[in-house]
């Protein structure tokens, strides 16, 4: 049954669901809902919450349940996320399963508390050190934010790997009808064998990252990305909207594809064959898509974002590979101010796409 959740609650009750029972957090603001909620609601199914003294402890306290067997997760938003990159380097290494969600505010530096994307290359790309992924999950509706959190938790465990909810302050914060996904007994899941959850007369286990003969390291750093390389081909997910027969596409994902469809839809209806394509997995990233869509016959496509031009770097990337060399073009707003649907489609039909998002 639907009831009216606001997004960050949404993402905690349906890690809850999930299996979820340890959950390591320290406020900051837009994403404070998460940590509130999993105060109280994991008491109630035996499960522990810990306010952290900073994000730096809360995101080790991960990497310990997490090496336990227990399904942990944590939240927070950009300068909390920056702080817990040197504990994701070391998750990943480890091969720890965890979840992280990262409402993203507007920066850099402290910056403001409105919504934003700029977190996207620092989620993507690794922003802590060495050559590691995490998994990126991008939202666009409190629906799907609760059935994405929720489907984490088992990627995470499939591949051993963090799995990041990518959100913003406005996903976080508004409200709407959504259904959780049925609640799973966490004692019904599968036996973790590798977790270092006691000995009981068996063999040690100890889930370190550090590896200091380089052959050894060199081989490990193979292994991750054949792992990476197996989530490419099997979890890759993507939408399009309208794209069947479109000249031009805009790029977007989150909260931000959702103003696009209105746009196209504006578009539409003034004769202007346009079209949305929506990558809900950031990392990996649909990269073919785009191939497919500028090989088509597609010769525009627009990046639609609330950063300086992060999401624009894929969608160039993608297109490397087509045949055709369609023009890129950005429209962006950041600071927190967020663009309407008119402001998007005024910008395609003036029809000059610039590489800039400057004005």
């Amino acid at each position: 049954m639907k009831k009216l959740w606001k997004g960050n609650e949404a993402v905690a009750e349906a890690a809850v669901a999930a299996g979820c029972r340890c959950f390591f957090g320290y406020p900051i603001t837009p994403q404070n809902e998460i940590p509130e909620y999993m105060s109280w609601r994991l008491k109630e199914v035996g499960g522990h919450f810990v306010q952290a003294e900073s994000e730096v402890s809360a995101i080790n306290m991960v990497y310990g349940a997490g090496g336990a067997g227990v399904r942990a997760m944590t939240s927070s938003s950009g300068p909390g996320i920056s702080l817990k990159q040197e504990g994701i380097s070391y998750i990943a290494g480890a091969e720890i399963p965890c979840v992280i969600a990262d409402m993203m505010r507007a920066g850099p530096g402290l910056g403001g508390i409105q919504p934003s994307q700029s977190d996207y290359l620092q989620a993507v790309k690794g922003g802590g050190h060495g050559d590691y992924k995490v998994f990126v999950y991008a939202p666009a509706s409190v629906q799907e934010a609760a059935d994405l959190t929720f489907k984490a938790f088992d990627i995470a465990d499939k591949y051993r790997n963090p799995v990041m909810v990518l959100g913003d302050g406005m996903l976080g914060q508004m409200m709407e009808p959504a259904e959780i996904p049925a609640a799973i007994d966490p004692a019904t899941l599968p036996v973790k064998k590798w977790a270092a959850c006691g000995h009981n007369g068996g063999k040690q286990r100890v889930l370190s990252s550090i590896l200091m003969n380089p052959d050894d390291l060199e081989e490990h750093n193979r292994k991750l990305t054949r792992k990476y390389e197996q989530m490419a081909k099997e979890e890759t997910a993507y939408e399009h909207y309208r794209t069947e027969d479109a000249d031009i596409v805009l790029v977007a994902y989150g909260i931000v594809a959702r103003i696009c469809k209105a746009a196209v839809d504006m578009l539409r209806q003034a004769g202007i064959k346009a079209g949305l394509f929506r990558p809900i997995t950031l990392f990996p990233f649909p990269y073919g898509q785009l191939v497919k869509l500028a090989d088509g016959g597609v010769n525009k496509f627009i990046s639609v974002e609330l950063s300086c031009g992060q999401l624009i770097e894929d969608v160039k990337l993608g297109l490397y590979d087509s045949k055709n060399r369609p023009e890129v073009g950005i429209y962006a707003r950041v600071g927190g101010n967020v663009m309407k649907p008119e402001d998007v489609a005024d910008y395609v039909r003036k029809g000059k796409v610039s590489s800039s998002w400057i004005k």
